[in-house]
């Protein structure tokens, strides 16, 4: 294949992606290419797959399940994040008897206020 060929044909089928990022889906390649494996590339990227072979475009539902599921993964990241920050304060027994006694001097004024 002629350089200049090759080239424009990446430069045509990059003009045919409207968005600066897309999904492709791979295809089986002799050396090993797993098909049917989806990724977000640039744009550029896409084009060079989609020429070479290795890859083509997905379709608008093919982007649109596969952005859904990624949404879905990155909360349950989120999620398990928040889930593993565990907040704790350190606190000397003489600081927790002081809050504990606080605590029952509160308890015990409010129900004398209230009698």
């Amino acid at each position: 294949m002629d350089v200049r060929t090759y080239y424009q044909r990446i430069r045509d089928v990059e003009a045919t992606i409207s968005t600066p990022y897309t999904v492709v889906i791979s295809q089986p390649t002799e050396d090993g290419g797993k098909p049917g494996v989806r990724v977000e590339v640039p744009r550029r990227v896409a084009a060079k797959m989609a020429v070479e072979g290795s890859a083509r475009l997905g379709t608008a539902d093919e982007v649109t399940a596969f952005q859904q599921a990624q949404a879905e993964v990155y909360k349950a990241a989120q999620e398990a994040a928040t889930a593993a920050r565990v907040e704790v304060t350190m606190v000397s027994s003489d600081e927790l008897k002081k809050l504990t006694d606080d605590v029952k001097k509160l308890k015990g004024g409010a129900r004398v206020g209230k009698d």
